[in-house]
């Protein structure tokens, strides 16, 4: 049964950037099936979590969701849905000034968040909190928002994440 990594893109960024470009790569050689779900001229979260749901319909077998940013929030919200196997989250855009009652609960899977010391877009201190009330592991790089300088160690732990999914407990 095929396995897939499905990724969410950022609101300024499209389906093929270079994180998830280089993501993807990263997934093939572990043995996932790839998909990126093309979220651009849909600014509503709701709108762009549907979108998701439609794209993941036709998926048979297990799901890993990635996200960066607003795409953190989609996959995350459509995680229970989709009953994902994992999530891989990079600066995602939680408790948001005015949007705090919106940040969604996760499904009950493995989570990892990806977050930049000087991102000043999406405060590190809302992932510090998200990671601490889910149970996620995180990891805070020397980074800005788009953590377009620390590829290689989002890969890193990217592979890292996926292997250990395959891991029986």
């Amino acid at each position: 049964m095929a396995r897939y990594v499905v990724f969410s893109h950022g609101k300024e960024s499209g389906p093929w950037g270079t994180k998830i470009t280089a993501m993807a790569e990263v997934a093939r050689a572990e043995g996932y099936e790839v998909e990126s779900v093309d979220y651009r001229g849909l600014d509503d979260p709701q709108e762009r979590v549907a979108r998701l749901l439609s794209a993941c319909r036709e998926l048979q077998g297990p799901l890993v969701l990635v996200g960066s940013s607003l795409g953190a929030h989609v996959c995350t919200q459509a995680s229970a849905l989709l009953r994902a196997r994992g999530l891989f989250l990079l600066a995602p855009a939680f408790y948001m000034p005015g949007f705090e009652q919106f940040t969604p609960k996760p499904a009950p899977c493995p989570i990892s968040i990806v977050h930049g010391w000087n991102d000043d877009i999406v405060p590190v201190e809302n992932s510090i909190r998200y990671a601490r009330e889910h149970q996620a592991s995180l990891h805070i790089l020397n980074s800005d928002h788009r953590l377009q300088d620390v590829l290689g160690q989002i890969n890193y732990w990217f592979e890292y994440f996926l292997v250990r999914l395959d891991k029986p407990d």
